[in-house]
């Protein structure tokens, strides 16, 4: 039986599949071998090609080399081009066109790098010490170009430009370009204490040196610095610019005196100079100093290695010769009259010295402000030392000047004018004191020394006292001078720092020596004008007086005898102290009125009760020489000071 129709199908398929797997292989197989002999054909092809990729390779490189070589030299070229540039600027030099010449210089100094760093080309060596050699030449013109440029607008400063800077307060009132104003004093001495009147004055520094020029010196400087040439620039700055500054001052008036000139000189002429200093410090201080260091700061912007030292080494001779002349103020012999000027000098360097501190910063600068300080402290130290030598000076006076005339005595009116100077220096002193004291109020340690002083003065007045042979004019003697002390003491500052406590110690004092005076000068002339002695048992005579008193046993010769004493007094009283003198006005009209107060009473009544005696007698006129109106004016001419015959005391 046949098989069903779907299986044959089925066999068909499977013999139809086997056929074509066995034809895939045999063409896979068929495949293989052919690239199989393609892999042998390629390996065969790739051995006989590789000769000629060498080859190809060797001649990229070689290509590639000779275009690195090629720019290489085409940079070489350049440079030794900008050389020749570089080196005609470099022969032109710097003084027609600075900025390019600059420039020029760090063109050379790069090519000067480039050849010192590729020295294997054959030339290299040779092109950078070339490169070496002209850069060399162009420093030494940036060097003759920095000195130049320095010399020329480093020029003195005239004495009128350098006052026109200052305040209007303290220029001196002559127009004249020396340092001397109208009167023959320095501009300092035009004025009462300048520095207290212009303490926020303002200051305008003089223009030393072109702005214009300032960045070409600058540059020029950083070129020197960048070169090695620290000392030289430092050289040629320092000798420009001291030259400067020394012919400034010079021009100013400012010399070299040593303690040796200062001691020789007249105090007058000394004071001037002194003056003259106190001008100059602050001048050169405000103006000059701060000047130079603007100045050196903008060349040496940036330079720090330089700055401080080129300041100080332009700067230190000028001011060891103006701290010179203060050292040897500050160590010259003592005197009461310098202690003003003492206080003068040691004020302006207390006003100074932060701007000394400010000027001269840096290490550079120690030593001035160290110098600046040390002056200031041995100012303080002279002045207080002064000070001590003045109160005892004055406590042991033996000067034999005599007033003959009891007025004010010469030392009183120089104490109290010296008192009342000092109070113009109360910040001053208070400042001075702090110096010395640790803790304190500096205002009772001024009082305590004034009061001193005073003291001082008053024992000095009394030992004067005991000159005088007459009693009276010594108390007028006392009177006069103690109430000038009360007087000027109300009429100062000093009467804020004594207190009315002195002064009403001391009103009393005065009134006590015009008592003295009165009881001393007018006991004896009133005992005249007494009743006392003048009843007698015989000769008497009998009247009435004017007042309606009855004069019965009073002896008219007594009388006589009375007048003739009382006239006699007054007119020695009258002659000697007409003489003397009372100063002060009120005080010379109190103490007339005080006498009048006395004598004018007691005369009426003696005239009224014994004038009738006189009357019944020759002459009565020649006993009652004077009416109370006559003693009255006469005592109106007490105490005027007038000359006589001699002056007696």
């Amino acid at each position: 039986m046949g098989a069903p129709p779907a299986m044959e199908t089925l066999t068909e398929k499977a013999s139809y599949l086997r056929e074509s797997l066995h034809k895939s292989k045999t063409i896979t197989e068929s495949m293989v071998s052919i690239l199989g002999s393609f892999d042998n054909r390629l390996s065969l092809l790739e051995t006989a090609m590789r000769p000629t990729q060498v080859r190809t390779h060797a001649i990229r490189v070689a290509h590639e080399n000779i275009d690195k070589t090629l720019k290489c030299a085409e940079v070489i070229l350049n440079q030794f081009d900008l050389y020749r540039k570089v080196e005609n600027k470099i022969q032109k030099g710097p003084h027609e066109d600075l900025e390019n010449y600059l420039q020029a210089v760090d063109q050379l100094r790069n090519i000067g790098r480039f050849f010192g760093s590729n020295k294997n080309f054959k030339s290299g060596d040779g092109a950078a010490n070339n490169s070496s050699n002209l850069l060399a030449k162009a420093i030494l013109k940036l060097e003759e170009e920095f000195k130049e440029l320095l010399t020329t607008y480093s020029k003195a400063v005239e004495p009128q430009h350098l006052f026109n800077c200052l305040p209007n307060s303290l220029r001196p009132s002559s127009g004249s370009p020396g340092h001397q104003g109208d009167d023959g004093k320095s501009p300092s001495a035009t004025s009462d204490h300048p520095s207290k009147s212009s303490e926020n004055a303002v200051y305008t520094p003089p223009t030393l040196i072109p702005p214009r020029i300032l960045p070409l010196l600058h540059n020029l400087a950083k070129q020197l610095v960048q070169a090695g040439r620290q000392q030289q620039a430092l050289k040629i700055y320092r000798e420009a610019r001291s030259s400067a500054l020394e012919e400034s001052l010079e021009k100013l008036g400012v010399e070299k005196l040593s303690k040796d000139d200062v001691q020789k000189m007249q105090w007058e002429a000394l004071e001037h100079k002194i003056g003259n200093w106190i001008h100059y410090m602050r001048i050169a201080v405000k103006l000059l100093f701060a000047g130079e260091r603007k100045v050196c700061d903008q060349i040496f912007d940036g330079i720090e290695s330089l700055k401080d030292q080129c300041f100080a080494e332009v700067t230190s001779n000028s001011v060891a010769m103006l701290l010179s002349f203060g050292e040897a103020i500050a160590k010259s012999k003592r005197s009461p009259e310098k202690l003003f000027v003492l206080l003068d000098m040691y004020e302006i360097m207390c006003e100074l010295q932060s701007e000394i501190e400010t000027i001269f910063e840096g290490k550079a600068c120690s030593e001035m402000r160290d110098a600046a300080l040390s002056l200031t402290k041995r100012l303080a130290q002279t002045a207080r030392e002064t000070f001590g030598d003045f109160e005892e000076a004055v406590e042991k006076d033996t000067t034999k000047t005599t007033v003959h005339d009891g007025t004010v005595h010469p030392l009183t009116s120089y104490v109290i004018n010296y008192v009342k100077f000092l109070f113009d220096y109360q910040s001053t002193l208070k400042q001075l004191f702090q110096e010395f004291e640790t803790g304190g109020e500096t205002n009772s340690q001024l009082a305590s020394v004034t009061m001193r002083i005073m003291q001082a003065l008053q024992s000095n007045l009394d030992i004067k006292s005991k000159q005088y042979k007459d009693p009276a004019l010594m108390y007028l003697f006392l009177m006069n001078n103690i109430h000038y002390m009360v007087r000027s003491v109300r009429r100062s500052e000093a009467k804020d720092l004594l207190g009315d406590d002195w002064v009403q110690r001391h009103r009393r004092i005065v009134q006590q020596n015009a008592n003295q005076y009165k009881r001393v000068a007018w006991t004896k002339i009133l005992q005249s004008l007494s009743t006392q002695g003048l009843s007698s048992s015989g000769g008497s005579s009998s009247a009435v007086g004017s007042d309606g008193t009855s004069t019965s046993n009073v002896s008219r010769a007594t009388v006589k005898e009375r007048f003739r004493s009382f006239n006699m007094q007054f007119e020695e009283l009258y002659q000697r102290q007409s003489q003397w003198t009372v100063p002060d006005p009120e005080l010379r009209e109190s103490l007339r009125l005080a006498v009048a107060e006395v004598l004018l009473p007691a005369y009426r009544s003696f005239i009224k009760r014994f004038g009738p005696l006189l009357d019944n007698g020759k002459n009565p006129q020649k006993y009652a020489k004077y009416t109370p109106e006559d003693l009255d004016q006469m005592l109106g001419e007490f105490f005027e000071g007038k000359p006589g015959e001699q002056k007696r005391s």
